[in-house]
């Protein structure tokens, strides 16, 4: 999670500079640059949220088997 946040700030910031250079100089700039960097955020880093949504996804059928096995063991007690 750490790497995908630094890569949108790293996305945010080039396209702040980008439109600072072009000339754009007021509050518009920071909410320009908020929209173009999402929207670029959104199709370039689509592959680093897979990655990271799989290995959520992974810890929590993890843990589910866990908590299976568990339930499974206690069941086993009281019989």
């Amino acid at each position: 999670m750490a790497r995908y946040t630094l890569l949108r700030l790293l996305i945010f910031f080039a396209t702040l500079m980008i439109l600072w250079l072009v000339g754009l100089r007021s509050w518009a700039l920071l909410a320009i640059s908020a929209i173009v960097s999402a929207i670029i955020s959104l199709v370039a880093l689509q592959g680093v949220r897979e990655q990271f949504a799989s290995q959520i996804d992974a810890k929590v059928k993890a843990r589910q088997a866990k908590a299976e096995a568990y339930r499974t063991a206690e069941d086993d007690d009281e019989e």
